[in-house]
């Protein structure tokens, strides 16, 4: 798996975008009627690391239930989306704020060619992803005893 580095303009790259669809759609409607502005897609922290064995892939979604989250693998992408609900206002409770995200998200992974697509296992337990890629065993190294003569 190659390993992106981090680039502080991507940032802005994104905020910049996420105002263009704020501001280039129309605002959502309550059910009043009412009008609201729509929430900006997420995306959850991901970490990607590798043992002899197997790739892992960690996802921080809090918040999410298990039910709301779906990892596929199709084509060498290993895909990861879901949605994170926002809590409906009730009568005598007022936010004062709020700054979490909501909505749905989707991140998605170029699977490493030595990786086994059939032998993928993905586990969610408080609010981490844990889906494990097993290398297959042709791509793990054999050791050869040379013989000197």
């Amino acid at each position: 798996m190659n390993l992106v580095k981090w680039d502080p303009f991507r940032e802005l790259e994104d905020v910049s975008k996420r105002l263009n669809r704020i501001f280039g759609q129309p605002p959502a409607r309550t059910e009043s009627g009412s009008e609201m502005l729509a929430m900006a897609d997420w995306a959850p922290s991901v970490d990607i690391s590798e043992t002899d064995a197997a790739y892992l892939v960690k996802a921080e979604i809090p918040g999410v239930k298990k039910e709301d989250v779906k990892v596929t693998i199709q084509d060498g992408m290993l895909t990861i989306q879901g949605e994170r609900k926002q809590e409906k206002e009730e009568k005598g409770k007022k936010f004062h704020r709020i700054e979490r995200c909501y909505g749905s998200f989707m991140r998605s992974f170029r699977v490493p060619d030595d990786a086994d697509e059939g032998k993928v296992k993905a586990e969610f337990k408080d609010g981490m992803l844990n889906v494990t890629l097993t290398k297959s065993e042709k791509a793990k190294p054999k050791s050869i005893n040379v013989s000197v003569s």
